[in-house]
């Protein structure tokens, strides 16, 4: 049972590290940490009918605050290094319009964490608001309020940082 959770989540958790420490090596060791918490934490009675991502996202966000804390890290590492390219003319145009990456990182930092992990999964991972509902536990129609509110938010922050003009 636990080979086939590791299996199916581990992409997954690994991708919300490694945009959130930007070092691979951290987030494979982070990534197996979560894991090993996992199965120390089951319990099948408490579990049972409940989704799994949304727990196991909790673990791996209490694991980078964990590490950031004794490593004396305040907030996010720089992702400038880590966020694709792309050619869409989605939210993503902004970066077509001479958006710099370390505006983007300034810009995610002061959405909430939940937001956060929208942006994440809907626009570095492509996923649908369907997909992202069920990882996060949540209905779609909260992921569209989050989705909608997360790019209103930094819309506002990237024109207070003259890095977007709409």
């Amino acid at each position: 049972m636990f080979t086939e959770i590791y299996q199916e989540y581990r992409s997954l958790i690994f991708k919300y590290i490694f945009y959130r420490v930007g070092d691979r090596h951290l987030a494979d060791d982070l990534t197996s940490d979560v894991f090993v918490r996992m199965v120390d934490k089951y319990d099948h009675k408490t579990r049972e009918g409940r989704p799994l991502a949304p727990w196991l996202y909790t673990i791996a966000r209490n694991l980078i605050i964990d590490h950031q804390r004794r490593a004396g890290l305040v907030g996010w590492q720089p992702l400038h290094e880590n966020l694709p390219t792309t050619d869409n003319k989605a939210p993503e145009k902004q970066l077509e319009k001479g958006l710099t990456h370390e505006c983007l990182a300034k810009a995610l930092k002061e959405l909430t964490e939940e937001q956060q992990k929208v942006v994440l999964l809907k626009f570095v991972e492509r996923r649908s608001n369907q997909e992202v509902g069920k990882l996060l536990g949540k209905p779609e129609g909260a992921i569209k309020s989050l989705q909608q509110r997360a790019l209103t938010s930094l819309r506002r922050v990237l024109e207070k940082e003259s890095c977007y003009e709409a």
